[in-house]
Protein backbone atom coordinates (compact mmCIF):
# COMPACT_ATOMS: atom_id res chain seq x y z
CA UNK A 1 0.00 0.00 0.00
CA UNK A 2 1.47 3.17 -0.80
CA UNK A 3 3.01 5.15 2.22
CA UNK A 4 1.89 9.08 0.75
CA UNK A 5 -1.23 9.45 -0.27
CA UNK A 6 -0.29 11.97 -3.54
CA UNK A 7 2.22 11.63 -6.00
CA UNK A 8 3.64 15.24 -5.73
CA UNK A 9 4.05 14.41 -1.65
CA UNK A 10 5.50 10.62 -2.71
CA UNK A 11 8.02 12.40 -4.89
CA UNK A 12 8.89 14.89 -2.49
CA UNK A 13 9.41 13.03 0.66
CA UNK A 14 10.69 9.24 -0.04
CA UNK A 15 14.25 10.69 -0.67
CA UNK A 16 13.67 12.37 2.36
CA UNK A 17 12.78 9.14 4.18
CA UNK A 18 15.65 7.36 2.21
CA UNK A 19 17.89 9.52 3.77
CA UNK A 20 16.58 9.20 7.40
CA UNK A 21 16.68 5.63 6.98
CA UNK A 22 20.01 5.90 6.03
CA UNK A 23 21.16 7.97 9.37
CA UNK A 24 19.36 5.43 11.38
CA UNK A 25 21.56 2.63 9.94
CA UNK A 26 24.51 5.34 10.63
CA UNK A 27 23.03 5.13 14.16
CA UNK A 28 22.95 2.03 14.25
CA UNK A 29 26.49 1.26 13.33
CA UNK A 30 27.83 3.59 15.57
CA UNK A 31 26.15 1.74 18.66
CA UNK A 32 27.78 -0.92 17.77
CA UNK A 33 31.25 0.80 18.06
CA UNK A 34 31.73 2.54 14.71
CA UNK A 35 32.61 6.00 14.50
CA UNK A 36 29.59 8.62 12.38
CA UNK A 37 31.46 10.34 9.72
CA UNK A 38 31.82 13.52 9.03
CA UNK A 39 27.72 15.29 7.82
CA UNK A 40 28.90 18.67 7.40
CA UNK A 41 28.14 18.65 3.94
CA UNK A 42 24.86 16.86 3.70
CA UNK A 43 24.08 18.65 6.33
CA UNK A 44 24.35 22.25 4.98
CA UNK A 45 22.78 21.21 2.09
CA UNK A 46 19.75 20.18 3.89
CA UNK A 47 20.00 23.30 5.65
CA UNK A 48 19.57 25.35 2.35
CA UNK A 49 16.83 23.02 1.39
CA UNK A 50 15.14 23.73 4.11
CA UNK A 51 15.41 27.51 4.36
CA UNK A 52 13.82 27.60 1.00
CA UNK A 53 10.80 25.56 1.92
CA UNK A 54 10.22 27.83 4.68
CA UNK A 55 10.93 30.70 2.39
CA UNK A 56 8.01 29.17 -0.33
CA UNK A 57 6.07 28.24 2.66
CA UNK A 58 5.86 31.77 4.03
CA UNK A 59 4.92 32.76 0.54
CA UNK A 60 2.20 30.43 0.39
CA UNK A 61 0.85 31.91 3.33
CA UNK A 62 0.84 35.32 2.35
CA UNK A 63 -0.72 35.14 -1.05
CA UNK A 64 -3.11 32.66 0.50
CA UNK A 65 -6.81 33.47 1.33
CA UNK A 66 -7.57 30.22 2.99
CA UNK A 67 -7.77 30.73 6.73
CA UNK A 68 -7.00 27.21 7.87
CA UNK A 69 -3.66 27.07 5.80
CA UNK A 70 -2.77 30.57 7.61
CA UNK A 71 -3.57 28.83 10.83
CA UNK A 72 -1.96 25.07 10.20
CA UNK A 73 1.12 26.09 8.02
CA UNK A 74 3.27 28.40 10.04
CA UNK A 75 3.45 25.62 12.78
CA UNK A 76 4.88 22.95 10.28
CA UNK A 77 7.38 25.71 9.18
CA UNK A 78 8.43 26.37 12.53
CA UNK A 79 8.82 22.24 13.22
CA UNK A 80 11.15 22.06 10.29
CA UNK A 81 13.29 25.13 11.27
CA UNK A 82 14.30 23.50 14.40
CA UNK A 83 14.74 19.97 12.64
CA UNK A 84 17.54 21.67 10.97
CA UNK A 85 18.78 23.69 13.59
CA UNK A 86 19.13 20.13 15.52
CA UNK A 87 20.76 18.35 12.65
CA UNK A 88 23.31 21.26 12.39
CA UNK A 89 24.07 21.32 16.22
CA UNK A 90 24.40 17.22 15.19
CA UNK A 91 26.89 17.91 12.85
CA UNK A 92 29.00 19.95 14.81
CA UNK A 93 28.90 17.91 17.56
CA UNK A 94 29.92 14.96 15.53
CA UNK A 95 32.84 17.11 13.97
CA UNK A 96 33.80 17.00 17.38
CA UNK A 97 33.27 13.54 18.87
CA UNK A 98 32.52 10.92 16.09
CA UNK A 99 31.50 8.44 18.93
CA UNK A 100 29.04 11.04 20.60
CA UNK A 101 26.01 9.74 21.79
CA UNK A 102 24.33 12.70 22.58
CA UNK A 103 24.84 13.97 18.87
CA UNK A 104 23.68 10.68 17.77
CA UNK A 105 20.46 11.07 19.05
CA UNK A 106 20.29 14.68 18.33
CA UNK A 107 20.83 13.57 14.67
CA UNK A 108 18.26 11.15 14.25
CA UNK A 109 16.14 13.57 16.12
CA UNK A 110 16.39 16.29 13.98
CA UNK A 111 15.79 14.10 10.84
CA UNK A 112 12.84 12.79 11.77
CA UNK A 113 11.74 16.48 12.77
CA UNK A 114 12.38 17.59 9.19
CA UNK A 115 10.39 14.55 7.79
CA UNK A 116 7.79 15.09 10.16
CA UNK A 117 7.65 18.47 9.65
CA UNK A 118 8.16 18.66 5.57
CA UNK A 119 5.01 15.88 5.99
CA UNK A 120 2.92 17.97 7.50
CA UNK A 121 3.82 21.38 5.20
CA UNK A 122 3.03 19.32 2.05
CA UNK A 123 -0.46 17.96 3.65
CA UNK A 124 -1.60 21.31 4.91
CA UNK A 125 -0.74 22.68 0.94
CA UNK A 126 -2.64 19.70 -0.16
CA UNK A 127 -6.01 19.79 1.90
CA UNK A 128 -6.52 23.41 1.00
CA UNK A 129 -6.24 22.78 -2.61
CA UNK A 130 -8.41 19.97 -1.62
CA UNK A 131 -10.48 22.64 -0.27
CA UNK A 132 -10.91 24.61 -3.34
CA UNK A 133 -12.40 21.34 -4.96
CA UNK A 134 -15.12 20.89 -2.51
CA UNK A 135 -15.80 24.55 -2.97
CA UNK A 136 -16.47 24.51 -6.80
CA UNK A 137 -18.35 21.21 -5.43
CA UNK A 138 -20.66 23.15 -3.35
CA UNK A 139 -21.53 25.54 -5.91
CA UNK A 140 -22.70 22.55 -7.61
CA UNK A 141 -24.60 21.41 -4.79
CA UNK A 142 -26.27 24.98 -4.22
CA UNK A 143 -27.96 24.92 -7.89
CA UNK A 144 -29.13 21.67 -7.45
CA UNK A 145 -30.67 22.29 -4.40
CA UNK A 146 -32.36 25.13 -6.54
CA UNK A 147 -33.32 22.70 -8.87
CA UNK A 148 -37.01 21.96 -7.81
CA UNK A 149 -37.93 25.33 -8.06
CA UNK A 150 -37.62 26.14 -11.68
CA UNK A 151 -40.93 26.21 -13.65
CA UNK A 152 -40.12 28.20 -17.16
CA UNK A 153 -38.07 27.83 -19.77
CA UNK A 154 -36.50 31.09 -19.04
CA UNK A 155 -35.65 30.42 -15.40
CA UNK A 156 -34.18 26.76 -16.59
CA UNK A 157 -31.91 28.64 -19.55
CA UNK A 158 -30.53 30.52 -16.48
CA UNK A 159 -29.85 27.20 -14.54
CA UNK A 160 -28.02 25.57 -17.20
CA UNK A 161 -25.81 28.70 -17.95
CA UNK A 162 -24.60 29.01 -14.21
CA UNK A 163 -24.37 25.48 -13.60
CA UNK A 164 -22.52 24.22 -16.56
CA UNK A 165 -19.25 26.24 -16.01
CA UNK A 166 -19.30 24.68 -12.70
CA UNK A 167 -19.66 21.27 -13.74
CA UNK A 168 -17.43 21.56 -16.39
CA UNK A 169 -14.43 23.24 -13.76
CA UNK A 170 -15.67 20.73 -11.13
CA UNK A 171 -15.34 17.54 -13.75
CA UNK A 172 -11.59 19.18 -14.89
CA UNK A 173 -10.42 19.64 -11.31
CA UNK A 174 -11.68 15.84 -9.81
CA UNK A 175 -10.44 14.19 -12.36
CA UNK A 176 -6.82 16.16 -12.23
CA UNK A 177 -7.13 14.58 -8.36
CA UNK A 178 -7.83 11.42 -9.15
CA UNK A 179 -4.76 11.28 -11.57
CA UNK A 180 -2.79 12.75 -8.78
CA UNK A 181 -4.09 9.83 -6.00
CA UNK A 182 -1.52 6.96 -5.23
CA UNK A 183 -4.65 4.99 -3.67
CA UNK A 184 -5.93 2.86 -6.64
CA UNK A 185 -9.68 2.43 -4.58
CA UNK A 186 -9.92 6.35 -4.23
CA UNK A 187 -9.03 6.82 -7.74
CA UNK A 188 -11.87 4.25 -8.65
CA UNK A 189 -14.68 6.24 -6.26
CA UNK A 190 -13.78 9.34 -7.90
CA UNK A 191 -14.14 8.16 -11.64
CA UNK A 192 -17.38 6.05 -11.04
CA UNK A 193 -18.95 9.05 -9.50
CA UNK A 194 -17.31 11.60 -11.68
CA UNK A 195 -19.13 9.71 -14.75
CA UNK A 196 -22.52 8.92 -13.05
CA UNK A 197 -22.42 12.83 -12.62
CA UNK A 198 -21.76 13.53 -16.54
CA UNK A 199 -24.37 11.19 -17.34
CA UNK A 200 -27.31 12.34 -15.07
CA UNK A 201 -26.65 16.08 -15.94
CA UNK A 202 -28.30 16.09 -19.15
CA UNK A 203 -30.82 13.38 -18.07
CA UNK A 204 -31.35 16.11 -15.28
CA UNK A 205 -31.82 19.15 -17.50
CA UNK A 206 -34.53 16.81 -19.85
CA UNK A 207 -37.00 16.02 -16.79
CA UNK A 208 -36.89 19.53 -15.57
CA UNK A 209 -37.61 20.67 -19.30
CA UNK A 210 -40.68 17.63 -19.60
CA UNK A 211 -41.67 19.62 -16.02
CA UNK A 212 -41.80 23.13 -17.48
CA UNK A 213 -43.80 21.76 -20.39
CA UNK A 214 -46.52 19.84 -18.63
CA UNK A 215 -47.19 22.61 -16.10
CA UNK A 216 -46.87 24.83 -18.45
CA UNK A 217 -49.75 22.86 -21.08
CA UNK A 218 -51.65 22.08 -18.09
CA UNK A 219 -51.17 18.11 -19.30
CA UNK A 220 -51.36 15.08 -16.80
CA UNK A 221 -48.44 13.32 -15.36
CA UNK A 222 -47.17 17.10 -13.30
CA UNK A 223 -46.43 14.71 -10.61
CA UNK A 224 -44.53 11.84 -11.95
CA UNK A 225 -42.41 14.81 -13.42
CA UNK A 226 -41.85 16.35 -10.82
CA UNK A 227 -41.00 13.11 -8.92
CA UNK A 228 -38.93 12.46 -11.41
CA UNK A 229 -36.63 15.65 -11.70
CA UNK A 230 -36.07 15.47 -7.50
CA UNK A 231 -35.11 11.95 -7.83
CA UNK A 232 -32.34 12.91 -10.93
CA UNK A 233 -30.93 16.00 -8.39
CA UNK A 234 -30.80 13.72 -5.25
CA UNK A 235 -29.05 11.56 -7.71
CA UNK A 236 -26.42 14.09 -8.63
CA UNK A 237 -26.52 15.55 -4.82
CA UNK A 238 -24.97 12.07 -3.19
CA UNK A 239 -22.57 11.35 -6.13
CA UNK A 240 -21.24 15.27 -5.11
CA UNK A 241 -21.18 14.40 -1.58
CA UNK A 242 -19.27 11.09 -2.36
CA UNK A 243 -16.70 12.84 -4.44
CA UNK A 244 -16.44 15.48 -1.67
CA UNK A 245 -16.35 12.39 0.97
CA UNK A 246 -13.21 10.63 -0.87
CA UNK A 247 -11.38 13.84 -1.14
CA UNK A 248 -10.60 14.39 1.98
CA UNK A 249 -9.52 10.61 2.57
CA UNK A 250 -5.62 10.44 3.38
CA UNK A 251 -5.37 6.75 4.10
CA UNK A 252 -6.76 3.58 3.42
CA UNK A 253 -6.64 0.37 4.48
CA UNK A 254 -6.79 -2.36 2.03
CA UNK A 255 -5.01 -5.10 4.11
CA UNK A 256 -7.34 -5.20 6.85
CA UNK A 257 -9.89 -7.65 5.94
CA UNK A 258 -6.98 -10.04 5.46
CA UNK A 259 -4.96 -8.67 9.24
CA UNK A 260 -5.46 -10.16 12.29
CA UNK A 261 -6.93 -8.43 15.15
CA UNK A 262 -3.69 -7.21 16.85
CA UNK A 263 -1.78 -6.62 13.87
CA UNK A 264 -5.24 -4.13 13.31
CA UNK A 265 -5.00 -2.88 16.54
CA UNK A 266 -0.60 -2.03 16.42
CA UNK A 267 -1.35 0.06 13.03
CA UNK A 268 -4.44 1.99 14.39
CA UNK A 269 -2.10 2.63 17.91
CA UNK A 270 1.24 3.76 15.34
CA UNK A 271 -1.45 6.07 13.58
CA UNK A 272 -2.81 7.59 16.76
CA UNK A 273 0.59 8.16 17.98
CA UNK A 274 1.68 9.93 14.79
CA UNK A 275 -1.50 11.96 15.24
CA UNK A 276 -0.86 13.15 18.49
CA UNK A 277 0.94 16.27 18.71
CA UNK A 278 -0.97 17.53 16.25
CA UNK A 279 -3.67 17.62 17.97
CA UNK A 280 -2.33 18.71 21.21
CA UNK A 281 -1.26 21.63 19.17
CA UNK A 282 -4.37 22.80 18.31
CA UNK A 283 -5.47 22.21 22.05
CA UNK A 284 -2.51 24.99 23.46
CA UNK A 285 -3.48 27.16 20.39
CA UNK A 286 -6.59 29.03 21.88
CA UNK A 287 -7.24 31.02 18.58
CA UNK A 288 -6.96 28.05 16.35
CA UNK A 289 -9.91 27.91 13.89
CA UNK A 290 -12.32 24.96 13.89
CA UNK A 291 -11.51 22.52 11.15
CA UNK A 292 -8.14 22.65 11.14
CA UNK A 293 -5.84 20.21 10.34
CA UNK A 294 -5.50 19.64 14.51
CA UNK A 295 -8.82 19.30 15.33
CA UNK A 296 -9.06 16.12 12.29
CA UNK A 297 -6.15 14.60 13.77
CA UNK A 298 -8.22 14.57 17.00
CA UNK A 299 -11.11 13.17 16.04
CA UNK A 300 -9.12 11.00 13.34
CA UNK A 301 -7.69 9.80 17.13
CA UNK A 302 -10.84 9.03 18.32
CA UNK A 303 -11.85 7.18 15.19
CA UNK A 304 -8.72 4.96 15.48
CA UNK A 305 -9.59 4.60 18.98
CA UNK A 306 -12.81 3.34 18.31
CA UNK A 307 -11.56 0.38 15.52
CA UNK A 308 -9.05 -0.60 19.06
CA UNK A 309 -12.16 -0.70 21.27
CA UNK A 310 -13.75 -3.00 18.88
CA UNK A 311 -11.17 -5.48 18.76
CA UNK A 312 -9.74 -5.77 22.32
CA UNK A 313 -11.07 -7.74 25.35
CA UNK A 314 -14.83 -6.59 26.84
CA UNK A 315 -13.02 -4.53 30.21
CA UNK A 316 -10.71 -2.60 27.97
CA UNK A 317 -13.65 -1.95 25.29
CA UNK A 318 -16.03 -0.26 27.38
CA UNK A 319 -13.60 2.09 29.26
CA UNK A 320 -11.85 2.83 26.02
CA UNK A 321 -15.39 3.84 24.18
CA UNK A 322 -16.64 5.73 27.73
CA UNK A 323 -13.03 7.80 27.17
CA UNK A 324 -14.10 8.74 23.73
CA UNK A 325 -17.68 9.50 24.18
CA UNK A 326 -16.18 12.01 26.71
CA UNK A 327 -13.34 13.47 24.79
CA UNK A 328 -16.04 13.94 21.83
CA UNK A 329 -18.51 15.52 23.90
CA UNK A 330 -15.41 18.22 25.25
CA UNK A 331 -14.04 18.71 21.85
CA UNK A 332 -17.53 19.53 20.61
CA UNK A 333 -18.19 22.04 23.25
CA UNK A 334 -14.49 23.33 22.38
CA UNK A 335 -15.05 23.85 18.73
CA UNK A 336 -18.19 25.72 19.46
CA UNK A 337 -16.64 28.14 22.09
CA UNK A 338 -13.66 28.67 19.45
CA UNK A 339 -16.15 29.22 16.50
CA UNK A 340 -17.96 31.65 18.56
CA UNK A 341 -14.57 33.47 19.29
CA UNK A 342 -14.09 32.70 22.87
CA UNK A 343 -11.40 30.36 22.49
CA UNK A 344 -9.40 32.51 25.13
CA UNK A 345 -12.03 32.03 27.60
CA UNK A 346 -10.91 30.22 31.39
CA UNK A 347 -14.20 27.76 30.04
CA UNK A 348 -11.95 27.01 26.67
CA UNK A 349 -8.96 26.80 27.95
CA UNK A 350 -9.85 24.40 30.61
CA UNK A 351 -11.60 22.44 28.19
CA UNK A 352 -8.30 22.17 26.15
CA UNK A 353 -6.45 21.49 29.41
CA UNK A 354 -8.85 18.50 30.52
CA UNK A 355 -9.21 16.96 26.58
CA UNK A 356 -5.61 17.41 26.47
CA UNK A 357 -4.81 14.57 29.88
CA UNK A 358 -7.91 13.12 28.68
CA UNK A 359 -5.66 12.26 25.43
CA UNK A 360 -2.57 10.99 27.14
CA UNK A 361 -4.54 8.66 29.71
CA UNK A 362 -6.83 7.15 26.59
CA UNK A 363 -3.19 6.60 24.98
CA UNK A 364 -2.16 4.28 28.14
CA UNK A 365 -5.24 3.05 27.99
CA UNK A 366 -4.97 1.63 24.77
CA UNK A 367 -1.02 0.65 24.72
CA UNK A 368 -2.97 -1.61 27.95
CA UNK A 369 -5.75 -2.81 26.42
CA UNK A 370 -3.09 -4.07 23.21
CA UNK A 371 -0.90 -5.95 25.73
CA UNK A 372 -3.86 -7.30 27.37
CA UNK A 373 -5.43 -8.98 24.28
CA UNK A 374 -1.87 -9.93 22.75
CA UNK A 375 -1.40 -11.81 26.61
CA UNK A 376 -4.94 -13.19 26.13
CA UNK A 377 -4.36 -14.85 22.93
CA UNK A 378 -7.87 -14.83 22.41
CA UNK A 379 -8.72 -14.20 18.29
CA UNK A 380 -11.94 -13.34 16.62
CA UNK A 381 -13.41 -15.51 13.97
CA UNK A 382 -12.55 -14.38 10.29
CA UNK A 383 -14.04 -11.75 7.77
CA UNK A 384 -14.96 -14.23 5.10
CA UNK A 385 -16.21 -18.31 4.73
CA UNK A 386 -12.79 -19.24 3.65
CA UNK A 387 -11.03 -18.12 6.39
CA UNK A 388 -13.66 -19.57 8.83
CA UNK A 389 -13.18 -22.67 7.35
CA UNK A 390 -9.77 -22.49 7.50
CA UNK A 391 -9.63 -21.85 11.44
CA UNK A 392 -12.48 -24.41 12.07
CA UNK A 393 -9.99 -26.86 10.32
CA UNK A 394 -6.83 -25.98 12.64
CA UNK A 395 -9.05 -26.66 15.51
CA UNK A 396 -10.52 -29.87 14.19
CA UNK A 397 -7.23 -30.88 13.07
CA UNK A 398 -5.96 -30.88 16.73
CA UNK A 399 -9.09 -30.47 19.09
CA UNK A 400 -7.03 -30.82 22.34
CA UNK A 401 -5.32 -27.98 22.02
CA UNK A 402 -6.74 -24.64 24.04
CA UNK A 403 -7.26 -22.72 20.72
CA UNK A 404 -9.47 -20.08 22.92
CA UNK A 405 -12.80 -21.24 21.69
CA UNK A 406 -11.77 -19.90 17.99
CA UNK A 407 -12.66 -22.98 15.69
CA UNK A 408 -16.01 -23.72 17.93
CA UNK A 409 -16.87 -19.31 17.25
CA UNK A 410 -16.02 -19.82 13.47
CA UNK A 411 -17.95 -23.18 13.19
CA UNK A 412 -21.17 -21.32 14.91
CA UNK A 413 -20.53 -18.21 12.70
CA UNK A 414 -20.68 -20.20 9.33
CA UNK A 415 -23.63 -22.17 10.47
CA UNK A 416 -25.06 -18.80 11.19
CA UNK A 417 -24.26 -17.90 7.43
CA UNK A 418 -25.72 -20.91 5.84
CA UNK A 419 -29.04 -20.43 7.95
CA UNK A 420 -29.33 -16.55 6.76
CA UNK A 421 -29.09 -17.52 3.04
CA UNK A 422 -31.28 -20.85 3.38
CA UNK A 423 -34.11 -18.52 4.00
CA UNK A 424 -34.08 -17.09 0.66
CA UNK A 425 -33.86 -20.36 -1.12
CA UNK A 426 -36.59 -22.39 -2.87
CA UNK A 427 -37.25 -25.68 -1.33
CA UNK A 428 -36.09 -28.14 -1.31
CA UNK A 429 -32.64 -26.59 -1.10
CA UNK A 430 -33.89 -24.62 2.01
CA UNK A 431 -34.47 -27.67 4.26
CA UNK A 432 -31.39 -29.32 2.93
CA UNK A 433 -29.27 -26.02 3.81
CA UNK A 434 -30.90 -26.20 7.33
CA UNK A 435 -30.55 -29.69 8.12
CA UNK A 436 -26.97 -29.38 7.44
CA UNK A 437 -26.14 -26.55 9.48
CA UNK A 438 -28.58 -28.07 12.44
CA UNK A 439 -26.26 -31.04 12.02
CA UNK A 440 -23.04 -29.37 11.96
CA UNK A 441 -23.84 -27.16 15.01
CA UNK A 442 -24.71 -31.16 16.47
CA UNK A 443 -21.11 -32.43 15.97
CA UNK A 444 -18.91 -29.04 17.10
CA UNK A 445 -21.31 -29.23 20.37
CA UNK A 446 -20.22 -33.16 20.78
CA UNK A 447 -16.88 -32.44 19.94
CA UNK A 448 -16.70 -29.38 22.52
CA UNK A 449 -18.22 -31.72 25.15
CA UNK A 450 -15.63 -33.70 25.33
CA UNK A 451 -12.77 -31.37 24.83
CA UNK A 452 -13.97 -29.89 28.07
CA UNK A 453 -14.31 -33.44 29.47
CA UNK A 454 -10.33 -33.65 28.75
CA UNK A 455 -11.28 -36.31 25.94
CA UNK A 456 -10.42 -34.50 22.78
CA UNK A 457 -7.67 -36.64 22.25
CA UNK A 458 -9.95 -39.81 22.39
CA UNK A 459 -10.33 -41.83 19.57
CA UNK A 460 -14.08 -40.58 19.28
CA UNK A 461 -13.33 -37.09 19.24
CA UNK A 462 -11.14 -37.62 16.12
CA UNK A 463 -13.87 -39.38 14.79
CA UNK A 464 -16.44 -36.72 15.04
CA UNK A 465 -13.71 -34.11 14.46
CA UNK A 466 -13.69 -36.34 10.79
CA UNK A 467 -17.18 -35.87 10.59
CA UNK A 468 -17.97 -32.64 11.26
CA UNK A 469 -14.97 -31.63 8.81
CA UNK A 470 -16.53 -33.92 6.32
CA UNK A 471 -20.12 -31.82 6.97
CA UNK A 472 -18.14 -28.38 6.94
CA UNK A 473 -16.79 -29.06 3.43
CA UNK A 474 -20.51 -30.04 2.14
CA UNK A 475 -21.79 -27.09 4.24
CA UNK A 476 -19.40 -24.88 1.83
CA UNK A 477 -20.11 -26.58 -1.42
CA UNK A 478 -23.77 -25.73 -0.65
CA UNK A 479 -23.81 -21.83 0.68
CA UNK A 480 -21.92 -22.17 -3.27
CA UNK A 481 -23.96 -23.68 -5.18
CA UNK A 482 -27.37 -21.94 -3.18
CA UNK A 483 -25.14 -18.19 -3.88
CA UNK A 484 -24.74 -19.48 -7.55
CA UNK A 485 -28.21 -20.67 -8.04
CA UNK A 486 -29.72 -17.55 -7.09
CA UNK A 487 -27.69 -15.43 -9.17
CA UNK A 488 -28.61 -17.40 -12.15
CA UNK A 489 -31.94 -17.60 -11.30
CA UNK A 490 -32.09 -13.33 -10.86
CA UNK A 491 -30.28 -12.90 -14.27
CA UNK A 492 -31.51 -16.17 -16.53
CA UNK A 493 -34.76 -15.06 -17.35
CA UNK A 494 -35.90 -11.29 -18.31
CA UNK A 495 -37.15 -12.47 -21.88
CA UNK A 496 -40.18 -13.23 -20.15
CA UNK A 497 -41.60 -9.96 -18.42
CA UNK A 498 -40.48 -8.13 -21.45
CA UNK A 499 -42.47 -9.88 -23.39
CA UNK A 500 -45.17 -9.38 -20.83
CA UNK A 501 -44.89 -6.28 -21.15
CA UNK A 502 -44.83 -5.79 -24.23
CA UNK A 503 -48.07 -7.76 -24.66
CA UNK A 504 -49.65 -5.70 -22.22
CA UNK A 505 -48.83 -2.25 -24.53
CA UNK A 506 -49.52 -3.40 -27.48
CA UNK A 507 -53.20 -4.76 -26.85
CA UNK A 508 -56.20 -3.05 -27.93
CA UNK A 509 -56.75 -0.11 -25.52
CA UNK A 510 -60.46 -1.05 -24.73
CA UNK A 511 -59.08 -4.71 -23.66
CA UNK A 512 -60.47 -4.69 -20.43
CA UNK A 513 -58.39 -8.08 -19.78
CA UNK A 514 -55.16 -6.39 -20.80
CA UNK A 515 -54.18 -5.12 -16.91
CA UNK A 516 -55.71 -7.98 -15.59
CA UNK A 517 -53.58 -10.33 -17.54
CA UNK A 518 -50.38 -8.48 -16.68
CA UNK A 519 -51.29 -8.82 -13.02
CA UNK A 520 -51.78 -12.35 -13.00
CA UNK A 521 -48.46 -13.50 -15.04
CA UNK A 522 -46.51 -10.06 -12.85
CA UNK A 523 -47.20 -12.92 -9.31
CA UNK A 524 -45.04 -15.06 -11.25
CA UNK A 525 -42.05 -13.30 -12.62
CA UNK A 526 -39.70 -11.57 -11.00
CA UNK A 527 -36.25 -10.39 -9.88
CA UNK A 528 -36.21 -11.27 -6.30
CA UNK A 529 -32.37 -11.44 -5.94
CA UNK A 530 -32.04 -7.57 -6.97
CA UNK A 531 -35.57 -6.58 -5.16
CA UNK A 532 -36.28 -4.83 -8.52
CA UNK A 533 -39.44 -7.11 -9.64
CA UNK A 534 -39.91 -6.15 -13.10
CA UNK A 535 -43.05 -7.14 -14.05
CA UNK A 536 -44.14 -5.81 -10.60
CA UNK A 537 -42.69 -2.33 -11.00
CA UNK A 538 -44.48 -2.16 -14.73
CA UNK A 539 -47.93 -3.48 -12.75
CA UNK A 540 -47.08 -0.38 -10.70
CA UNK A 541 -46.68 1.84 -12.94
CA UNK A 542 -50.06 1.04 -14.65
CA UNK A 543 -52.41 1.62 -11.60
CA UNK A 544 -50.50 4.32 -9.65
CA UNK A 545 -49.00 7.94 -9.56
CA UNK A 546 -45.94 6.45 -8.74
CA UNK A 547 -42.35 7.83 -10.62
CA UNK A 548 -39.92 5.27 -11.05
CA UNK A 549 -36.38 6.35 -11.14
CA UNK A 550 -33.66 5.37 -14.33
CA UNK A 551 -32.44 2.91 -12.10
CA UNK A 552 -35.30 1.01 -11.48
CA UNK A 553 -37.27 0.88 -14.97
CA UNK A 554 -33.84 0.45 -17.00
CA UNK A 555 -34.07 -3.13 -15.89
CA UNK A 556 -37.10 -3.34 -18.20
CA UNK A 557 -35.77 -1.37 -20.96
CA UNK A 558 -32.76 -3.25 -22.43
CA UNK A 559 -33.15 -3.19 -25.77
CA UNK A 560 -32.83 -1.14 -28.93
CA UNK A 561 -36.63 -2.09 -30.01
CA UNK A 562 -37.97 -0.55 -26.67
CA UNK A 563 -38.03 2.68 -28.58
CA UNK A 564 -40.86 1.89 -30.58
CA UNK A 565 -42.77 0.09 -27.02
CA UNK A 566 -42.07 3.36 -25.47
CA UNK A 567 -44.22 5.23 -28.96
CA UNK A 568 -46.58 2.23 -28.59
CA UNK A 569 -47.19 3.31 -24.69
CA UNK A 570 -48.33 7.08 -26.08
CA UNK A 571 -50.49 6.06 -28.62
CA UNK A 572 -51.90 3.13 -26.39
CA UNK A 573 -53.75 5.50 -23.96
CA UNK A 574 -50.62 5.22 -21.56
CA UNK A 575 -49.28 8.91 -22.59
CA UNK A 576 -48.87 9.72 -19.13
CA UNK A 577 -45.84 7.92 -18.69
CA UNK A 578 -44.81 8.18 -22.07
CA UNK A 579 -42.25 11.13 -21.93
CA UNK A 580 -40.80 9.51 -18.20
CA UNK A 581 -39.99 6.25 -20.59
CA UNK A 582 -38.43 8.42 -23.47
CA UNK A 583 -36.50 9.99 -21.28
CA UNK A 584 -34.64 6.91 -19.53
CA UNK A 585 -34.46 5.48 -23.09
CA UNK A 586 -32.50 8.30 -24.62
CA UNK A 587 -30.36 8.46 -21.42
CA UNK A 588 -29.62 4.10 -22.03
CA UNK A 589 -26.52 2.95 -24.28
CA UNK A 590 -27.78 1.83 -27.69
CA UNK A 591 -25.35 -0.86 -27.35
CA UNK A 592 -28.10 -2.69 -25.42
Amino acid sequence: MPVFHTKTIESILEPVASQVSRLVILHEEAEDGGAMPDLEKPVQAVSKAVENLVRVGHETINHSDDPILKQDMPSSLRRVTEASKTLEKASDMIKADPHSKQARRFLIDGARGILQGTSSLLLCFDESEVRKIIRECKKVLDYLAVAEVIETMEDLVQFVKDLSPCLTKVSHEVDARQKELTHQPHREILIRCLDSVKSLAPILICSMKIFIQILQQGGKGIEEAAENRNYLAQRMTDEINEIVRVLQLVTYDEDEWDADDLSIMRKAFGAIESKMQTAQDWLADPRALKGGAGEKALRQILEHALRIADRCLPADRDLIRKAVSDISNMVDSLSELRAEGKGTSPQAEALARGIGQRLNDLSRTLGKAIQNAERSGIQQPAHTILGKLDQARRWLNAPWIDDKGLGQNAIKQITEEGRRIAKQCPEPHRTDLARLCDEVDGLSNQLADLVRRGEGNSPQAKEIAQKLNNKLNELKNKIHTALLQRVVEDFVDIGTPLKQFTDAVLAPEGWSQRIEKWFCEAERQSFPGLNLQGPQIVKEIFTTKRAYSPSMLSVLLIRPEWWQLAEATRTRGLSKHYKMLLTILRASPRSW
